[in-house]
């Protein structure tokens, strides 16, 4: 970095220097890389013969009262994700993804989970707008049945290397035995949320044995539009793992138990990647379909997997990737893209037309980031021309964007999201600081309009809770091409920065901000957001 790109963030926030930037980059080990990478001991198949699954659709269990109301056990079971072999998973509802919830904006949704695995969880729907009650906060436990009762002695926070480190209870903490009911407006505009375990300094092992699931929001606007719909529209959960002889998961947990002990071991300390890349659960798999328009409603769920993706035909063309929507919702017009950067947790929405595959070929997704296997993501082989395909995309998506201006910000924050150590250990930590369940980081008033200025060592994919937001700069420059309508996830690459504008309206409340690293997340890299 230059000086100039250091200060191009200004004010006393632009002041933090290279040396200060270099000291948390020696700390995390590999500056410019996520993690180490896990090998597969088992046989893999080869790419794109697996067919891709689809994930089920949920069906409530009542509609009465204006609410669809659903139930989900969270339970152990086992799946054959590598063929010929059965892989352990920890599941909501018995699969992975598990269930995709369909709501209509405006409709609640109440979902029981019922806990029959053998540690507690969290659950949190990412990008909903939700009540902090049932926003999933890390220490509002479900306790299984054999869980000893102790709300505020939270396991992993007694000073170990790898966790929180704090040492401190939380006194409003909030735990239930077995279930819990989470209720979600859905008064938001349409988009592709996730459901996902966010139990404090166990998520990233929780979701690497499988604690994720799929929530669509729709409305009778975005139906009007005429884009890719039915078999046309494919979600795509894409994850990487890693897998023992026998077809287990291998995941360097320090406890793996994942009752007392959190973190990872030292060569994972940024991050954990898997040799298998798997999309909605299957590795490399491929879909059979026609020579037409294509919705794909695409998510990261990797812990720390950065990818950069491309659609290519046989003969080596790349496909438009035309970008219709981000996290939260559609974008106000379309912008086409040949490649695509994805980060963990970031949804991105996109048509790609396979009218000029010939019949009968592969157009491959591709991870330009990858390397020997991690290039391949999986395939669509063009099985048969296709019926008279009337979905189009409009010039004009959406109108109901947020048009908040810098004008508009009653104040500016700052946040550097650095390594550092805590309790003599390696941590990861926001400020300067490790997430501490006790303390209040940042107080805002309902309503209020705020500019946060973001810095990182290395990669950080920062997620706010509660509210979407629009990404102003980067490095003091335009935003690009792929931070195009509103985020709740903004990708920092190494040495960058970044200037985000949002409201905090809809609901009071304890939330949060952290990095979706899910290992950085772990081990100290989230902060409080009280919203008053």
């Amino acid at each position: 970095m230059t000086r100039r790109q250091i200060l191009g963030i200004g004010g006393a926030f632009g002041l933090l220097t290279t040396a200060s930037l270099a000291g948390a980059a020696a700390l995390a080990r590999r500056p410019a890389t996520t993690g180490a990478e896990l090998r597969t001991a088992a046989a893999l198949p080869p790419p794109y013969q697996v067919p891709l699954p689809l994930p089920a659709v949920a069906r409530p269990v009542s509609t009465d009262g204006g609410t669809d109301r659903y139930e989900i056990v969270q339970r152990e079971t086992s799946a054959e994700i590598l063929p010929g072999l059965r892989t352990p998973l920890w599941t909501y509802g018995g699969s992975f993804p598990g269930p995709t919830i369909e709501a209509r904006r405006g409709r609640p949704v109440t979902v029981t989970h019922r806990n029959e695995l053998p540690v507690p969880t969290v659950v949190h729907l990412h990008g909903g707008r939700t009540p902090a009650d049932s926003d999933g906060y890390p220490t509002d436990l479900v306790l299984p049945a054999a869980w000893p009762q102790a709300p505020q002695a939270m396991p992993g926070m007694d000073g170990h290397e790898g966790g929180t480190g704090t040492g401190m209870a939380d006194p409003r903490a909030v735990t239930s035995r077995l279930r819990r009911d989470y209720t979600f407006p859905n008064d938001q505009r349409p988009t592709l949320l996730w459901y996902h375990d966010h139990r404090m300094d166990f998520t990233a092992p929780a979701l690497w044995r499988g604690l994720a699931g799929l929530h669509i929001v729709r409305d009778d606007a975005e139906d009007a539009l005429g884009l890719p719909a039915g078999p046309h529209e494919i979600p795509l959960m894409i994850t990487d793992r890693a897998f023992t002889a026998d077809g287990a998961l291998t995941y360097p947990s320090l406890d793996p138990a994942l009752r007392d002990r959190p973190g990872v071991t030292e060569p994972h300390l940024a991050g954990v990647l898997g040799d298998v890349v798997l999309v909605n659960g299957a590795p490399w798999p491929v879909h059979e379909t026609d020579a037409a328009r294509h919705r794909l409603r695409l998510l990261n769920a990797s812990n720390a997997r950065h990818y950069e993706l491309e659609a290519r035909t046989e003969d080596g063309r790349r496909l438009d990737l035309v970008q219709i929507g981000a996290d939260q919702g559609l974008l106000a017009a379309p912008v086409t893209h040949r490649s695509l950067p994805v980060a963990p947790a970031e949804r991105y929405d996109l048509v790609v037309d396979f009218a000029a595959a010939p019949v009968g070929s592969l157009v491959r997704i591709v991870n330009r980031l990858g390397t020997g296997r991690t290039r391949d993501v999986m395939a669509f082989r063009i099985a048969r021309p296709a019926p008279a395909d009337d979905s189009r995309i409009p010039p004009r998506l959406a109108t109901d964007l947020p048009d908040w201006r810098r004008e508009d910000a009653v104040r500016t924050r700052d946040f550097a999201f650095r390594a550092g150590r805590m309790n003599g250990g390696h941590g990861w930590l926001i400020g300067g600081r490790p997430f501490d369940p006790a303390r209040t980081d940042v107080t805002v008033p309902l309503g209020d309009t705020e500019i946060w200025r973001l810095i990182a060592d290395v990669h950080h994919p920062v997620h706010l809770h509660l509210v979407g937001f629009r990404i102003l700069t980067r490095g003091g420059r335009p935003p690009l091409p792929h931070d195009a309508g509103l985020k709740d996830t903004v990708s920092l690459r190494p040495g960058e920065s970044a200037e985000i504008i949002t409201r905090f309206d809809g609901y009071r409340g304890r939330y949060l901000f952290h990095c979706h690293n899910a290992e950085h997340e772990d081990m100290g890299m989230m902060a409080n957001l009280e919203v008053v």
